[in-house]
């Protein structure tokens, strides 16, 4: 067996069931998320949310899917056909193939590039072209609008969440995440994490991330009050169900982000507890688990709203703590918390 994993047959074989055991992963960790996103939407409005299919209604995220599964397909008349089927699919599989450079712990992660920042950043700025062929294939007022809306808002805050990312590369020298994470295991548990340094970028990064996603109270390319769910309004059946999945697959990796970035990852909050996946995991379902709470408790955001905070208080705010960082790091102010090459580069 050893043997046969070192040719190219095994190579390949390891490869695969290295990437199904990540897409398995995500695909089983979606229907708990959209089962916890429903649930707690549930609890703050005082209702009981999913609870019969299944116990605890712990199957209903799978009674839904198989619903849409089984649907009919329904394209418009005047809709460009191998667009609007390709739309879909884009959204899904760019979601899907960022997960590829994500770590869960040491060691455990599909490709250990040098430059994954890049890669996730390159990937998230792809799947703004999935919201627009998909609301201009559809040939209908609404969905266009929804699209027109969702690439001047992803394009937006992927400028303040580029800046972020910046100063914590600044800070641990490197693009890998593994060394990122590295940089902040200082032997004081949660204190030696990133988010004490870079304070003011995690709330940032986390309100950048809901309108990255279009996630309330930034889901203007989708209100169903204006534009009646806007660039996915013409979609049905599998063709729907990709969409949200990708929408919440994208959710998750922003989750991850947060918790790879400002939150050291795999380390023990606690010095005395040893390390591991278990804390990376628990990390992500808060940070969702706050997402889902910012949905249900706060109002949409004007469209103008939207886009006056991403351009006059975050582009600029985040350029100017680069900036400050860039001098932190090289003047070691702050007993060199903003400089960790040594541990992390």
């Amino acid at each position: 067996m050893a043997e046969f994993l070192t040719t190219n047959a095994g190579i390949a074989f390891t490869i695969a069931l290295q990437c199904l055991l990540v897409i398995g992963f995500v695909m089983i960790s979606l229907l708990f998320l959209v089962y916890g996103d429903r649930k707690i939407w549930a609890a703050v409005q005082m209702r009981r949310g999913p609870n019969v299919v299944g116990a605890f209604g712990l199957l209903q995220t799978v009674a839904d899917a198989l619903k849409y599964v089984a649907k009919e397909i329904v394209i418009p008349a005047g809709a460009d056909r191998s667009v609007f089927m390709l739309a879909p699919m884009i959204s899904f599989v760019l979601a899907m193939i960022a997960w590829a450079v994500i770590p869960f712990n040491d060691g455990w992660v599909l490709a250990d590039i040098n430059v994954a920042i890049l890669y996730v950043f390159a990937i998230s700025s792809l799947e703004v072209y999935g919201v627009i062929m998909g609301g201009w294939a559809s040939n209908s007022k609404y969905p266009f609008l929804g699209s027109l809306r969702s690439a001047a808002q992803m394009i937006s805050y992927e400028v303040s969440i580029g800046l972020i990312i910046v100063g914590v590369v600044i800070s641990s020298e490197s693009m890998n995440f593994g060394k990122i994470v590295a940089a902040q295991d200082g032997g004081w548990g949660m204190l030696s994490w990133y988010w004490l340094p870079h304070l003011p970028m995690v709330f940032l990064f986390f309100i950048s991330a809901l309108a990255e996603t279009n996630r309330p109270p930034f889901d203007l390319p989708e209100a169903e009050s204006e534009l009646v769910a806007g660039y996915q309004v013409e979609y049905s059946s599998t063709p729907f169900l990709l969409f949200m999945a990708g929408e919440y697959i994208a959710i998750f990796l922003m989750c991850a982000l947060i918790s790879l970035l400002f939150f050291g990852g795999w380390l023990s909050p606690v010095p005395f507890l040893p390390d591991g996946a278990h804390w990376m995991i628990a990390k992500m379902a808060f940070f969702f688990f706050l997402i889902a709470m910012v949905k249900a408790i706060t109002p949409r955001y004007r469209y103008d709203q939207l886009m006056r905070l991403g351009w006059k208080v975050f582009l600029p705010f985040s350029l100017a703590w680069v900036v400050f960082v860039a001098f932190a790091a090289q003047f070691g102010w702050f007993w060199g918390t903003y400089a960790r090459w040594s541990v992390g580069g």
